[in-house]
């Protein structure tokens, strides 16, 4: 998969995402143009992972991962200069809204990839 099929992958899950977010009150998501480096990187990492073969659980598996190793830890809300994310759980362990949110990361790759011609394993 070359880097402009990440970027056009990474940019339309991104986007989607911010309308969910935005649709169930949650205006914490910024334009992917707006996006810091740090976001941009983790949608990339997330493109790889639906690439690889990986559904929503391991999606957030990986997300997880990734805000760990960065030093992120659970907060009530999400703040990035805290690095704090309500979301530092178990996939289980999020409420049904969030693991909405990873299903359509990871749908939205899905159809990108088809509509690019690309396949993932």
């Amino acid at each position: 998969m070359n880097k402009k099929t990440v970027e056009a992958c990474a940019r339309a899950a991104h986007e989607v995402n911010r309308a969910y977010c935005l649709a169930i009150g949650d205006d914490s998501q910024p334009s992917w143009d707006d996006a810091p480096a740090w976001q941009k990187i983790s949608a990339y990492k997330g493109v790889e992972v639906v690439y690889s073969g990986g559904g929503p659980e391991e999606s957030h598996a990986s997300w997880l991962k990734e805000k760990i190793e960065t030093g992120w830890t659970l907060g009530p809300v999400k703040d990035p200069e805290k690095k704090e994310h309500p979301c530092m759980v178990a996939y289980g362990d999020l409420p049904e809204a969030q693991r909405k949110k990873d299903g359509l990361f990871v749908g939205t790759v899905i159809d990108m990839l088809t509509a690019l011609g690309e396949k993932g394993s």
